[in-house]
């Protein structure tokens, strides 16, 4: 299980993913391209100088898993802390002024999220400690318009075309039990020639 570094880096590791994945016929037709996490002030900031040709990864929600809400401490590990088990939700947006190429990378980024569900330890990356066997699921994220809207008026810049994701089920491990130090030891001899 990673620890709180685990949020930033599930998203670090999708945009760092859909960059190494961008097929070169794409570069070719839409050079200069680039897939990049960003926080919520530089989507406010609507800066086409910086966000010109750029798909962004933006986290704009975190919820506690549904599922695992009372799952807090892991049965066969009663030495660990309590566990969160998290939910992050992402807006995938393209800035540009060509709508071919906006309307194309989202559906390549659609396609390619859809053939690679699973972000694993060989796509996660190294930014926070990663379990070997964990994994992270990317569903799509049912959104109405109207809470697309909100998204955006919350934001500040006016609606981009953008595609929703959940990060599902990311677990923040927040270390083992520390018990009070051990101050002494006390053992006494029985009669029989045990200790107890």
């Amino acid at each position: 299980m990673a620890d709180y570094t685990a949020i930033y880096s599930v998203g670090n590791s999708l945009a760092q993913y859909l960059t190494n994945s961008f097929p070169q016929e794409l570069k070719d037709k839409y050079p200069g391209v680039q897939f990049q996490l960003v926080s919520s002030s530089q989507i406010a900031e609507e800066d086409t100088t910086t966000l010109d040709k750029v798909v962004t990864v933006f986290l704009h929600r975190i919820t506690t898993n549904e599922n695992f809400r009372s799952a807090t401490q892991i049965q066969d590990r009663p030495d660990r802390k309590p566990v969160l088990f998290l939910d992050l939700h992402y807006l995938i947006t393209y800035w540009g002024t060509d709508a071919q190429a906006e309307q194309t990378i989202l559906g390549w980024t659609m396609l390619q999220l859809q053939s690679t569900p699973i972000l694993d330890n060989s796509i996660l990356s190294p930014a926070a400690i990663w379990d070997t066997t964990e994994a992270i699921q990317l569903v799509p994220a049912d959104l109405s318009l109207e809470d697309i809207l909100r998204i955006w008026d919350a934001l500040g810049p006016k609606y981009r075309l953008s595609v929703s994701y959940i990060a599902r089920v990311v677990r923040i491990d927040t270390g083992t039990v520390q018990g009070p130090p051990v101050v002494a030891t006390r053992f006494t001899l029985t009669d029989d020639g045990g200790v107890q």
